[in-house]
C-alpha cells in the first residue's frame, strides 16, 4: 500500500504509520519511505533531509505510544 502525502506533517504521518504494520509512503518534495513494525526505516540512498524526517516521525510515533498506554 502506498500513501502519498502532499504536505509534510509529522503528526499526520505518524498516525498513518501507527495504523498500519507495514507499507510505503511518499511525501511530495522529500521522497519515498518504507515502514515496518510501526517505525519508518531508512532506505539505502537516504540523505540528511530524509534521515531527519525519519527521526522526527519516529519521535512522534513514540509520543503516541506513551500517551496511549
Amino acid at each position: 500500500m502506498l500513501r502519498v502525502f502532499q504536505v509534510y506533517r509529522p503528526i499526520k504521518i505518524a498516525k498513518h504509520v501507527k495504523n498500519f504494520f507495514r507499507g510505503r509512503l511518499f511525501i511530495i518534495g522529500i521522497g519515498g519511505f518504507e515502514f515496518k513494525n510501526v517505525r519508518l526505516v531508512p532506505l539505502q540512498s537516504a540523505g540528511l533531509k530524509v534521515l531527519s524526517v525519519i527521526s522526527e516521525v519516529n519521535q512522534e510515533i513514540k509520543i503516541f505510544s506513551v500517551n496511549i498506554v
